[in-house]
């Protein structure tokens, strides 16, 4: 797997590379690039980068001094973005919802769209009353160490108030493991995890950067699951009108987790929405 050195560590990801349209995939804590395995096999003719961001499922931990609040993720996340020298992106989200302080900071200029699905918004950060204990429980030492243990219970890592509750599909075991693998084994990057899940700022703050969103002036699609247990409900239609060019899709038989319960779904959705805002998918011949 290629990886880049950044100013607060290594990232790996991987890209199909071509010529076609650039799509870059965000994915949620603590999982990785596996979180959309169902869905860039579906999306021939676009150029997809997925990036292990460091919210826990990432393999190597990242510097000491490393800014891994949601605003510092944001803003290595424009970094990886600016250091591979993509242009014209389609960032697309699902479950964290950070990447879009970039229009909040001012690092929006190498983004063409948008594509939030089912993810965090306003002041959902972290979403749902599990998210927000377990990031309660981050902040006591041991905290972090005491989760992946207990993510090995069956009973736990099923519970529908928490990660069992992210797909209607239910996330393979083997897929799980691998997302919590990393902190279950490093220190370091349980010390990098425990940064993320408590580094979302108060919710004044958070509702202060949303308003910034609408500076946002080109195409978004917002796509909602109508049996999210973690996103409310109402987020989806307020976040399609909050964007100047927002249009919002719902999406029926899926929780929080739509790569996972509804791929096909999803990938057609996408492709209808890149295609219609000047983004098609490059055909070669043979």
């Amino acid at each position: 797997m290629p990886r880049i050195e950044l100013s607060s560590g290594p990232i790996d990801y991987q890209d199909t590379g071509g010529d076609g349209p650039v799509l870059v995939f965000g994915h949620g804590m603590p999982m990785n690039e596996t979180q959309w395995r169902k869905v860039v096999p579906l999306l021939d003719g676009y150029r997809r980068v997925l990036p292990t961001l460091p919210l826990g499922g990432h393999r190597l931990p990242m510097n000491p001094d490393a800014d891994l609040s949601q605003r510092g993720v944001a803003r290595l996340l424009g970094e990886f973005i600016e250091q591979l020298g993509l242009d014209e992106v389609t960032l697309v989200l699902n479950d964290w919802g950070g990447g879009q302080f970039l229009v909040s900071e001012g690092r929006a200029q190498r983004l063409a769209r948008l594509v939030l699905v089912a993810c965090e918004a306003f002041d959902n950060f972290p979403p749902g009353p599990a998210a927000k204990a377990m990031a309660q429980a981050c902040r006591v030492p041991g905290g972090v160490w005491l989760l992946t243990r207990l993510m090995r219970i069956p009973a736990f890592r099923r519970n529908r108030g928490g990660y069992g509750g992210m797909s209607l599909r239910g996330i393979p075991d083997e897929i799980l493991d691998d997302w919590f693998a990393p902190a279950t084994r490093s220190k370091a990057i349980r010390k990098d995890l425990a940064k993320f899940a408590t580094g979302a700022p108060d919710r004044r703050t958070l509702l202060d950067w949303s308003e910034r969103l609408r500076e946002f002036d080109r195409p978004v699609l917002v796509v909602w699951a109508t049996e999210d247990r973690l996103m409310p409900r109402q987020h989806g239609p307020r976040l399609a009108e909050l964007y100047p060019q927002g249009r919002l899709v719902e999406i029926a038989d899926s929780s929080t987790l739509v790569p996972e319960d509804q791929p096909g779904r999803l990938a057609d959705v996408l492709t209808e929405f890149l295609v219609q805002t000047g983004a098609e998918p490059v055909r070669h011949a043979g």
